[in-house]
């Protein structure tokens, strides 16, 4: 089938083809499902995000993650001060050259380059977000700071050479991956010997069973809703950081931490729980109401040819990832907020 390409990166063909990779019914997902995503996690994220990019910036601004919330604090604020945290948390300082391993739209870039005065290159395999984030970052005045480049993050040293980086992060991405030890791996070499990776992390907590089918069910929603080829449990992404030859500094599960105000509850669009009165439109954007207007919207602009083919479906599977977030939160089986601060020996293996 001949792809229409867009000037802007999207491709048609791979939006149009996102929800073929999961069964209709998540019930009756299997193993082989889970391979055949495994094996092309390139065409199903580039799908995905070539559909849902434009939700994104719509629901949730610039920054495509999750954060822990003070009571009263506005939604914008809580993604800056999330940043901000592993920012700290890694010890970035003046000067340092920085990856940003999946960088979206740059949000979180320009917000580091910001904070810690760092120099960021952010990587990106799809060519749509890729775009937009130049277009932000000229506007914001940073490209001398920030620049961001088009990789496989599973092809880094083939792409920036080994020990090249003082420093590398990853903001909810490297659940992208096909396996955690070879993007680990591949993160771990590009970093100078005694640099920094500090990684927040989606998984399935280590109180969720694979052999129970509803935890089953929940975790393939989530990967339905949200691009992800495979969910892991949290120990996996442990075990790959050592494996790989990463000492562990510190971890958290910061969604563990007894928040008043829960990670997830803008994705629950109940007004009634905004934390200022700005928010009530994030908030209602994600009630029946604002889903409602929003996917009508996107249905009529892909029926006159102005969005790809398969972006309403793709819009759709967000309504999924809605639900299956908010449960995994509330059930404790689901956390979008692995912390881990990890080092490379500052000696090389070699």
């Amino acid at each position: 089938m001949t792809s229409t390409q867009y000037s802007d990166g999207r491709q048609e063909t791979r939006v149009e083809n996102y929800t073929k990779f999961w069964q209709k019914d998540l019930g009756k997902e299997g193993e082989a499902d889970n391979q055949n995503r495994v094996e092309s996690y390139t065409d199903v994220v580039n799908g995905y995000y070539d559909g849902a990019t434009e939700l994104y910036e719509y629901g949730w601004a610039q920054s495509f993650h999750f954060s822990r919330f003070y009571k009263g604090e506005a939604f914008v604020a809580s993604l800056a001060r999330h940043e901000h945290y592993l920012s700290a948390q890694m010890g970035l300082r003046p000067g340092m050259r920085v990856l940003d391993v999946g960088c979206g739209v740059g949000g979180p870039a320009r917000e580091i380059a910001r904070f810690a005065d760092v120099n960021i290159v952010g990587l990106n395999n799809n060519d749509f977000q890729i775009q937009r984030a130049r277009k932000y970052t000229k506007k914001a005045g940073l490209e001398k700071q920030v620049s961001f480049a088009k990789g496989d993050f599973m092809k880094l040293s083939e792409q920036f050479g080994e020990n090249s980086f003082d420093a590398v992060y990853a903001i909810e991405a490297t659940v992208h991956a096909p396996t955690w030890e070879g993007v680990y791996g591949e993160i771990m070499k590009v970093l100078k010997p005694g640099g920094v990776f500090g990684v927040y992390e989606w998984c399935m907590t280590d109180t969720w069973d694979a052999s129970i089918p509803a935890h089953k069910e929940l975790a393939h929603a989530i990967e339905f809703g949200n691009g992800i080829p495979e969910m892991r449990p949290l120990k996996q992404a442990r075990e790959a950081m050592v494996t790989v030859g990463f000492s562990i500094e510190h971890e958290e599960d910061l969604a563990e931490r007894p928040d008043e105000v829960p990670w997830y509850y803008p994705l629950e669009g109940d007004i009634w729980k905004a934390q200022t009165a700005w928010d009530c439109f994030t908030v209602w954007r994600m009630s029946w109401s604002g889903k409602l207007v929003s996917h009508t919207a996107i249905k009529f602009m892909e029926m006159l040819g102005l969005l790809p083919k398969g972006t309403y479906d793709v819009g759709e599977s967000l309504k999924v990832a809605a639900d299956a977030l908010v449960k995994g939160g509330q059930t404790k089986l689901f956390t979008p907020m692995y912390l881990a601060i990890c080092r490379k020996p500052a000696l090389s293996e070699s």
